[in-house]
């Protein structure tokens, strides 16, 4: 099935068992390689647009609103007004992204192979998460794009590591949270997930430091902690689950 949008894969919340939720950046592609230095640039340049403010004050409101609320929009939304909508569109246009973005090519056969209804769940905006998929050749892997647009409860936004956000997605889906397997790089949306009664599933194969802003911090543990299920490097690991 190509992909589709959050309505029509809630008509069919029940045909099967298991629901898998894919982050994108870092879990399905090299994001640190293709997109974060640019993202982070595109970030900076529009808040010192659209706040007028220096080079160095927006830096230091990137990073702060992304330590503060996890994602550095929800601090402009809050404190300066700032459109979502527009934000989004603005900042991820990334000009020859799809010349950028890699990954292994068994990825494809792996997705084809595991049981279940497969989803995008992204704080990445929507024009984005396709571009970046097509460009992977994973467009028809699955059932439909969970992007920020859709991360909305009672007019706000909810956006990962939002634990209210993955018990309402749940139901949406007309699954038990302990139907859902979350696979994510990052730790502290799998902290949120377990919180809320989902599976956790930690993608490792590209954590490495990252840039504050555009991504939550990277934790480099050699322990697995208690809130994950697994560790894996690469996605056929996952036939075993």
């Amino acid at each position: 099935m190509a992909v589709g949008d959050l309505g029509r894969a809630e008509r069919t919340g029940s045909r099967r068992p298991v629901v898998w939720l894919f982050d994108l950046d870092d879990t399905l592609h090299d994001a640190s390689h293709a997109v974060f230095g640019p993202l982070r640039e595109s970030m900076t340049r529009y808040i010192e647009t659209e706040l007028q403010v220096g080079r160095d004050d927006a830096n230091v409101l990137r990073i702060r609103y992304w330590q503060r609320y996890g994602v550095t929009l929800l601090g402009l939304m809050r404190h300066h007004g700032v459109s979502a909508a527009h934000f989004l569109h603005q900042t991820h246009l990334l000009p020859g992204l799809e010349a950028r973005v890699r990954s292994p090519r068994a990825d494809r056969e792996a997705l084809r192979r595991l049981p279940g209804r497969r989803f995008v769940l992204t704080n990445a905006p929507r024009a984005y998460a396709q571009r970046v998929l097509q460009a992977l050749g994973l467009s028809n892997r699955f059932d439909a794009v969970i992007s920020i647009e859709d991360m909305r409860m009672f007019g706000h936004l909810r956006p990962k590591p939002d634990v209210r956000m993955f018990r309402h997605l749940a139901a949406r889906l007309r699954v038990e949270p302990s139907r859902c397997v979350l696979v994510e790089d990052t730790l502290q949306h799998q902290k949120a997930a377990r919180e809320a009664g989902l599976r956790t599933v930690w993608m490792q194969r590209f954590v490495r430091g990252r840039g504050a802003g555009v991504a939550r911090p990277p934790a480099r543990l050699t322990r697995r902690p208690a809130y994950v299920d697994r560790r894996i490097s690469r996605l056929r690991d996952l036939r075993h689950d």
